[in-house]
Formats: C-alpha cells, sequence, structure tokens
C-alpha cells in the first residue's frame, strides 16, 4: 500500500531528513525525489523521519518529494537468482556501471519467462513449504516453486506445464495467488520448522580445512587476514570445490577491479559437478568501494535472505562475505552521521549485536516442507594492519564455530594457503569426528588430534633451536621437528594452480596425514634402536613431500605407494 508522502528538508550524504510522511514505520522503504532513490526510515521523532539512501544522493534539494511504500527492505526472490550479478538491494546490475546515475536501478525491468512443471494437482490441502512445482533453471538446476511461509489451506487451482513469467499467479491458496517470485524482508530470518543438530562435514577440498579446523555443514567461519596473505584465494577456492548445491557470493566494499576479476574467474571456471560454468550455480551480489555506501550495509543482509531461499527448497548453502570489515565500516559511517556515541574505534555500540544476529542465520535446518536444508556463512575479515585485536575481528571470534586466521609470515614464506595453526580453531571437531567415524575412517580425529600436537611441539622446540642449535636437541625431539615440517609441506601446503592437488578428497587428505604420522613412528623406531637422529635426517623424504601433487584428487592408493616405500627406507637403516 503506497503512503502518503512527505518532503526532504535536509540532505546529509546518505541521510535525508523527511517531515510529513504519515503512516509510515521504522524501517519501512521510501522513495525519494523524482529519481525515486530509495531510502529506508531509520529514525522517527516529532513528525520528523530519518532515512538512509542507498544509492548516489547527488542532486537531492530540499522540497523534493518522498513516498512511503509501506513495506519493510526487501528482496524479489525467484527463478533468474543464478548467475546472475546483483547490487545491494538484488537489483540486476547489467550493463554499465548504472549505480553511478541515481535512479537509473528503480526503472522497471523486462521479466524472463520460465517452463514451470507443476507438481501434482489441484484440490487438496497445502501448508507452507509444499512443492507446487519446478523450474529447469540454469544449468539444469532445477528450481522449486513452493508455497510460501505463512499459507496454507485448500489448493483451488494450479497452472498447467507451460511458460510463465515471474508475476503470473500459478496456484491459488484459499484465493490467495501465488506467484514464481516473492518479497522477503531481508533483515528478517525467513522460518524454518526446527533447527537440526550439526554432523557432516562441508568439504571444502583444502587440506588444512578440511583436517585440522573443519567446518560442518551449517555453521559458521571466519578468515582474518591482512592485506596479501591470501584471502581472495582461499575464497575462490571454497567457491569452487566446496560440496553445496549454491553459493552466494557477496563482494562487500572491496575494489572493483578485484571483484571484477573474481566475476572473470568464476565465468570461465568449469564446475566440477556439472561440467559447466561455476558461475551458473552462484549468485553475485557487488558492492564495490566506489559504490553507495549504505547499499553495502544492506548487501549482508541481501545475501543471506537468498540463501535461505534456496535453503527452504532443500539445498545446502554457502554464503561467502569479502568482507565483513567494509560492512562495519558502513555502519560506523553512518552511525557517525546519525549522532550516536561511538563505542570502540568509532563503531556504533551495537556492532557485537549486529555481527552476532548475522552469523546466528547460519544453520542446518529442517524446512516447512519437512525437508533439510542448511546455510553456511564463511566471513572474511580484514583487521587494519593485521591487528587481530581490533572489535570486528575479536568480536567475530565470539560468534563463529571455526576460525582460519592467516599469518603473513606462512605467507611471505610461500606456504599456501597461509592458515595458521596457531589462531586457528574449530569447535566442529567432535561432531565430524563422529561423521568420519560413519563413513569408515575412525582414526581421522586421533590422527588430527597428533598432527595439531606435533605442529605445537615443534613450533616450542624451535624457540629452543635459536638458542642451543638443532644437534642439541635429544633424537626423538629432533624427529618431531623433522615430522611438523613433513606435516608443512606434504600435507598443509596446498597450490591452487596445481591441476592435480587444487582439489584433495577426504580418502587423499587422511592417507596424506597416515603417511606422515607413520613415517614418524617409524623415525621414532629408527631412534629407538640407537640409530642417530642425522642419519634419519639425511633420509631422502621427497617422495613423501611430492606425491601430493604426484596423486589426483583422491587417489590414495599413490600415496600408500609412496608410503610403504618411504617405510622401506627407513627399516632398511642400520
Amino acid at each position: 500500500m503506497t503512503l502518503s508522502g512527505g518532503r526532504v528538508v535536509r540532505v546529509n550524504g546518505p541521510l535525508v531528513e523527511v517531515e510529513g510522511l504519515v503512516g509510515t514505520a521504522l524501517l519501512d522503504v521510501v522513495e525519494v525525489g523524482d529519481a525515486r532513490l530509495s531510502a529506508e526510515v531509520v529514525s522517527i521523532r516529532s513528525g520528523l523521519a530519518t532515512a538512509q539512501a542507498y544509492e548516489y544522493t547527488g542532486g537531492l534539494r530540499v522540497g523534493d518529494p518522498v513516498t512511503g511504500l509501506g513495506r519493510p527492505l526487501s528482496a524479489r526472490l525467484g527463478p533468474g537468482l543464478l548467475g546472475g550479478i546483483f547490487d545491494g538491494l538484488l537489483r540486476p546490475l547489467a550493463g554499465g556501471p548504472t549505480w553511478l546515475t541515481p535512479g537509473a536501478l528503480a526503472a522497471p525491468r523486462a521479466l524472463e519467462r520460465w517452463p514451470f512443471v507443476p507438481t501434482g494437482e489441484g484440490d487438496r490441502v497445502v501448508g507452507p513449504g509444499d512443492r507446487l512445482g519446478t523450474i529447469a533453471g540454469r544449468g539444469g538446476f532445477e528450481h522449486r516453486v513452493l508455497v510460501p511461509p505463512g499459507m496454507s489451506g485448500s489448493l483451488t487451482s494450479l497452472a498447467e506445464a507451460g511458460e510463465v513469467s515471474e508475476d503470473q499467479v500459478v496456484a491459488e491458496v484459499d484465493g490467495r495467488p501465488v506467484t514464481l517470485s516473492e518479497w522477503w524482508p531481508v533483515r528478517v530470518a525467513r522460518p524454518a520448522r526446527a533447527r537440526v543438530e550439526l554432523s557432516g562435514p562441508l568439504v571444502t577440498g583444502q587440506r588444512v580445512i578440511d583436517l585440522l579446523f573443519p567446518l560442518a555443514k551449517g555453521a559458521s567461519a571466519a578468515v582474518p587476514g591482512g592485506f596479501g596473505t591470501g584471502k581472495t584465494v582461499l575464497l575462490q577456492q571454497i567457491v569452487k570445490w566446496a560440496a553445496a548445491d549454491v553459493i552466494v557470493f557477496v563482494g562487500c566494499g572491496e575494489r572493483g577491479n578485484e571483484l571484477a576479476d573474481a566475476l572473470s574467474d568464476l565465468a570461465q571456471m568449469e564446475d566440477p559437478s556439472t561440467g559447466r560454468s561455476l558461475l551458473e550455480r552462484t549468485v553475485v551480489i557487488a558492492n564495490t568501494s566506489n559504490m553507495p555506501v549504505m547499499a553495502r550495509e544492506a548487501s549482508i543482509y541481501t545475501g543471506m535472505t537468498v540463501a535461505e531461499y534456496y535453503r527452504d527448497m532443500g539445498y545446502d548453502t554457502v554464503l561467502l562475505a569479502d568482507s565483513t570489515s567494509r560492512w562495519a565500516e558502513a555502519l560506523r559511517e553512518f552511525s557517525s552521521r546519525s549522532g550516536e556515541l561511538p563505542a570502540e574505534e568509532g563503531y556504533p555500540a551495537g556492532l557485537a549485536s549486529a555481527l552476532a544476529a548475522f552469523y546466528e542465520r547460519a544453520g542446518r535446518v529442517r524446512t516447512l516442507g519437512g525437508g533439510e536444508g542448511s546455510v553456511t556463512v564463511i566471513g572474511a575479515v580484514s583487521p587494519p594492519g593485521g591487528d587481530m585485536t581490533e572489535p570486528v575481528t575479536a568480536h567475530t571470534d565470539r560468534f563463529v564455530r571455526c576460525l582460519w586466521s592467516l599469518d603473513r609470515e606462512l605467507a611471505y614464506a610461500r606456504h599456501y594457503p597461509a592458515v595458521t595453526w596457531h589462531r586457528s580453531f574449530s569447535r566442529d571437531v567432535e561432531a565430524v569426528g563422529a561423521w568420519h567415524a560413519t563413513a569408515g575412517r575412525p582414526g581421522w580425529a586421533r590422527g588430527r588430534a597428533r598432527a595439531v600436537t606435533l605442529l605445537a611441539e615443534a613450533d616450542r622446540l624451535a624457540s629452543v633451536v635459536e638458542l642451543v642449535g638443532l644437534a642439541a636437541l635429544p633424537g626423538r625431539e629432533r624427529m618431531v621437528i623433522l615430522a611438523a615440517r613433513l606435516l608443512r609441506e606434504a600435507v598443509l601446503q596446498q597450490s591452487a594452480l596445481s591441476t592435480r592437488d587444487a582439489w584433495c578428497g577426504p580418502a587423499k587428505q587422511a592417507a596424506l596425514l597416515d603417511m606422515v604420522l607413520v613415517v614418524h613412528d617409524e623415525c621414532l623406531a629408527a631412534i629407538d634402536r640407537g640409530l642417530p637422529a642425522s642419519v634419519v635426517e639425511e633420509v631422502d623424504f621427497s617422495g613423501v613431500t611430492r606425491v601430493r601433487d604426484e596423486a589426483d584428487g583422491d587417489d590414495a592408493e599413490r600415496v600408500e605407494e609412496r608410503r610403504d616405500e618411504v617405510l622401506g627406507v627407513l627399516r632398511g637403516l642400520t
């Protein structure tokens, strides 16, 4: 319902003060000026409403008309999202930089037509989440048309098979129309029947993540790291290889050239599961640093709403936000303009609550239709100067289940992915270990624990070696340092450019880790037989460190062959 209009009385960057609006509620959307700029009401007092504009406000004048739309900031959800590139309000970005022209995105767009196939027949009782039909989307993806939340009753009509447009009625439930697309307020989580306990991992194909700091499907993770530590490459690898049905990528405040390169790479990447372009099962929400700052603040919620939309269809979705630091900066800019009392480093006092609310929307759920779906959230954090104690990073650590902290020293040493085992953690290890046990790998949890212990012990011994030298250490401790080096070079390092090692499946991961641990045990046995540590250290371990590039993505047998070769050499030492 369109409400009565008001007029502009003050403009301060993206903040617009309006008088004369009647019936407008907090967080409602209004259209400002002749260009119909979208804005959201953030404050109402004494008949004066303050709205934050999501577009460039240059040229806006006092006295310009303002019209209330009577609804909160909402995204239009429907077929056609996959493979598309949108702005922070889920408006299509096509052609040139239309966001630089005020009101350019408010123009009506042409509605596509889609081949609708009904599920069942009419004259039945349906409830929220029940399937009404399907649409064959891009790349053969099955888009499922569901009864919207909050609607139930007798299905009085159902469209026949054929092409329909997004706004065409395909069904009626107790006389209420259902179309292919629907509007949903982005700041409101979409409903589900219940949350389901996290169990299986989100297999990313990146060993340092899947082995040491695994992430369960439906959980949340953060990737903090300074400039040059490889965040973008790591996220691109997850986009390409993660075992998910749908990827939602939110480019939040990053440089335009970087985002353009990422989009070009997505279009050229081959989807391992379909052999087609990876972009066909990806939704990209682009808000580069030259776009309006307040649309950046909304883009995070828009991306989450899209992810929940596909979750409700029964799919496993992954939301990647790069980066939440830029989103927090948008919050800081807005709070500064609105006169809000600043907290740590100028961020608003509600920063922690906003981060918690965002990551809380991740989860594995039983959908309204009775199936299961998940939203896994991975947020990149860009701490200024690599300061891991700054507010965004510190608060994020509290609310995520996994932290993949990137280390500048590892990156400068050409160790990629540069995920450090010092600050990283995973709260999903127990659940993922149980999943591996049921999948025939009962020793996964024990092997991971040993690897983490070896790395920590080697780091402790490294400081001792700097003081007294390696030769002063006992033989068994020198074998710990050797094993940690093999772990880093044979297991944790992984090249995104390698045709064989860019992705590593669970079987190869387990074989590589087992190889290093078994070799370590044999080295200790050689020391116990009285052999000098220097003799063991002189053994050629290149077969151990090279096999990750010699074996294909899930080729555990080649790894086991190399393991047996090295074990034979070690057992023959005298």
